[in-house]
Formats: structure tokens, C-alpha cells, sequence
């Protein structure tokens, strides 16, 4: 019998061994590009569903000016780590204004071809302070400290150093990623997959930011000509997130109770600082997307751009399929439209309950109070 356990325990052991070797293959990388305006919200929260999923290496988040200010966004980021004990992970700032796009020229825009619903910090009230100012965050304010790297140099560094092994998970306006790609021609052909989230081809909504203009979404928006610049790269891959595809999810007050019960810090980050329940889960359902292909039941796959015609159509989202697509060369992007919403919103309720891999001392504690006011 005594030889019989310890055949037992060798086995068992051989086993766990085994198993770690094939969880450690099955390691993903990513680096997070990120308008990460907070606390929680879309933006932070897709960062989460990285963070708590225990496959996936976060290389890095590069943070881009779109919901918020790059600096405010950094901050909100920084914290969000301490929150939940990642602060190993590099925050690296990235480009603080579109490419060409101005404040000031968007606005004579909209005098000729009518006003644009959502200008992110251009117009939300969050952001009415200078650009360079960081205020004090309802989150706390956070102690360590961005990366003194730039956002391009680091996204071609970590393709270089991962050659076809990272994905680049682009979630704001596209100016970082763009950057990167005219640093180094082989920034695309170097990652093994672009994942976005943006672009809008015929949404069946009657939300007033797409009832009338169909093809506008903020992302590719933004910056019209950093989006066609990406999408025009050499990438492997490509999947996007669209509008049409984002609208069918809602974080609705079941699931952030739900959430609320877990006294971990991810859900309690997520419980504490949530401020519109109901809102569109865009960019956690591109992430959650990656993680699970099989949540998008239906996709096309089509040729992508964006308008850089400074007429009425700038900056919308283009597409066309082998019958029609101009002679000019272009990129096929797998553009998702529909999802299994049960599916996925159980996967994110389970994600976010989760305790956070390889969390070290998180400041969000499981009496659901940060240590920062």
C-alpha cells in the first residue's frame, strides 16, 4: 500500500508539472493600448478582463489622448494597478493629440456638415481642465510612477522582443499604434494579431451619436488619418469590434450586483466606482472577444479604411468586399457584428468575481474601501 500512495503522490506531481508546463505554453501577450479614462467605466474595465484572465501576460498599457487627457488617463491607469496589485506591469505614455485632427478646426468642420455628438476630451466635462493637469482622482491619487519610455518605441520593442507572439489590443483612437508602424515598417508583420475596438458600419439603434451618421464612431474618429495608417499596415491579422456589435451589450445593474457580492478587489474596484450602469460594454467585449472567439456569432470579413476627405465623410468608417473594393491595396479585417450576449456577459461577471493572477498586496481590500480618497 505504501508503495501503491507514493506511486500515487509521483503521478499527481508528474501531473501538476505537466500541467503548468502546458499553461505556461498556452501563454498570451498582450499590449494594451488604451484612452484609459477612469476610474472604471469601459476603458479600465477591458484592462481587468486582461488582468484577471490567468492565460494572458499584460507586456504593457500605452495610453493615447480619446476619452480623457493622456496624462489623467496615465493616472487612472497607475492606480488601477496599485487597486488591484499588478504594478509590476509598465504604464507608458503615448501621444497626447491626434496626428492632424485639431479642436479648433473640428469646429469650423461642424459649422459646414453639422455638429458630432461625442468629442471625448475635447468636450466632456470630465476633461474641462488643461491638458497637462492631473486633478485629484475620486480613486486616489497613485504613488508609483509612468514609464519613462515612449508609447511607440516600447509597442516595437515588445514585438521585436515577442516576434508573432503579441497581440496589439488597440481600444482608443489609433495615433500610438500609428506611431509605432512609421517608427518601424515591421512593427505589423511583427505582431501576430491587431485587435480594435471601433468603427461603425450600420448599427441597428436609435442612439442619437449613430441614427444619423451610420459610419461615425469615436475611435477611428479621432484621428482619421493615424486609423488609416493602421489599417493599411501589413498586420497577420485583424479583428475589429464594431459599434454594430457593441450596442447588443449593456453592464446593467443585475450584473454589477452580481459583481458586487465578490469581496475581491477587481469586483469591488468595479462595484465601488461604476457611475452609469447600463452603458455599452465596447471595449471589454473586444477584449473578452480575444480571449473567447467563439462569443461573436457573426462576422464579415471585409476590407477596411477610414475617410482622411476633409469633406463630410471624415473620418468615417469605410469597408467594401471583393466585388467592390477599389484598386488601391488594402487590408481584410474580420469585423465582428453580433454576440452571444448570455455567454458573454456570464464570462465577464465570472472574470471580474475572480481574484486577480498574481496579485501582490492590492489596495482595493476586501472591505471594498480603497486606502485613496
Amino acid at each position: 500500500m505504501r508503495v501503491l500512495r507514493w506511486n500515487c503522490v509521483l503521478w499527481s506531481v508528474i501531473f501538476c508539472f505537466t500541467f503548468t508546463l502546458g499553461a505556461q505554453a498556452q501563454k498570451r501577450y498582450v499590449v494594451i493600448d488604451q484612452d484609459a479614462f477612469g476610474p472604471a467605466g469601459t476603458d479600465m474595465n477591458s484592462i481587468l478582463v486582461f488582468l484577471q484572465s490567468p492565460n494572458v501576460e499584460v507586456l504593457g498599457i500605452t495610453v493615447v489622448t480619446g476619452d480623457g487627457w493622456r496624462n489623467e488617463e496615465v493616472a487612472h491607469t497607475l492606480r488601477l494597478l496599485e487597486l488591484v496589485g499588478r504594478t509590476e506591469i509598465p504604464v507608458v505614455p503615448g501621444r497626447d493629440r491626434p496626428m492632424i485632427r485639431t479642436k479648433e478646426w473640428t469646429a469650423l468642420w461642424e459649422q459646414m456638415y453639422g455638429k458630432v455628438v461625442y468629442q471625448g476630451a475635447w468636450t466632456l466635462s470630465h476633461s474641462a481642465h488643461d491638458p497637462d493637469e492631473v486633478p485629484n482622482l475620486r480613486e486616489g491619487n497613485p504613488k508609483i510612477k509612468a514609464s519613462g519610455e515612449d508609447a511607440a518605441h516600447f509597442l516595437v520593442r515588445m514585438v521585436r522582443k515577442y516576434p508573432h507572439q503579441v497581440t496589439v489590443y488597440a481600444a482608443g483612437p489609433m495615433t500610438n499604434i500609428a506611431a509605432a508602424i512609421l517608427l518601424d515598417p515591421e512593427f505589423a508583420s511583427l505582431a501576430q494579431e491587431l485587435v480594435i475596438m471601433g468603427g461603425s458600419i450600420n448599427p441597428h439603434t436609435n442612439d442619437p451619436e449613430y441614427l444619423d451618421s451610420p459610419r461615425h464612431e469615436f475611435n477611428l474618429w479621432f484621428d482619421p488619418e493615424a486609423s488609416s495608417i493602421t489599417l493599411h499596415a501589413p498586420w497577420r491579422k485583424i479583428s475589429v469590434t464594431t459599434v454594430d456589435v457593441s450596442i447588443e451589450t449593456h453592464l446593467t445593474p443585475e450584473m454589477l450586483t452580481e459583481i458586487g457580492k465578490s469581496r475581491e478587489p477587481a469586483a469591488q474596484y468595479i462595484a465601488r466606482y461604476t457611475q452609469r450602469p447600463g452603458d455599452y460594454l465596447w471595449d471589454e467585449l473586444a477584449a473578452a472577444a480575444w480571449l473567447d472567439p467563439t462569443l461573436i456569432t457573426r462576422e464579415r470579413y471585409l476590407y477596411m479604411d477610414v475617410s482622411v476627405d476633409k469633406g463630410i465623410s471624415y473620418g468615417d468608417t469605410l469597408v467594401w468586399g471583393d466585388h467592390d473594393k477599389p484598386s488601391i491595396a488594402l487590408q481584410k479585417a474580420h469585423v465582428q457584428m453580433d454576440v452571444d450576449w448570455p455567454k458573454f456577459r456570464n464570462m465577464f461577471v465570472r472574470l471580474m468575481s475572480a481574484p486577480t493572477p498574481n496579485a501582490k498586496d492590492p489596495q482595493m481590500g476586501n472591505s471594498g474601501q480603497s486606502v485613496g480618497k
